[in-house]
């Protein structure tokens, strides 16, 4: 079943992927339609192995606490655990909202999706 919150985020990913002309939006969107159960689960330890320092990027699912990041990136999930949460922050890291990386970068150029 889908919140409000989800179906909020839904609607913004699929007018920022038409306004921009930026198809990594809709993508998203799709994969928030999703059940719960075919979600992805990452860890910060395949993070970390696939980003570099001031990466941009997102997860369509849920990121745990395994491993620790190395190195600053900006980050968003559809869910973090508290303990990932805690962990990234640590790093120097950020974890941005959807709508601040829609706004920080509309045409979604240079995002990551990993999971």
């Amino acid at each position: 079943m889908l919140t409000q919150e989800v179906i909020l985020m839904i609607k913004q990913l699929k007018k920022a992927s038409a306004k921009n002309k930026a198809p990594i939006w809709s993508k998203l969107a799709q994969l928030a339609l999703k059940p719960r159960s075919v979600k992805r689960v990452v860890n910060l330890t395949k993070i970390n192995s696939l980003t570099k320092e001031n990466d941009v990027v997102i997860v369509p699912g849920k990121i745990l606490a395994t491993g620790n990041i190395d190195h600053k990136i900006t980050l968003s999930s559809f869910s973090i655990s508290n303990s990932a949460a805690k962990k990234i922050i640590e790093s120097g890291s950020k974890i941005l909202s959807f709508s601040e990386i829609i706004e920080k970068i509309p045409n979604g150029n240079g995002v990551k999706l990993i999971g």
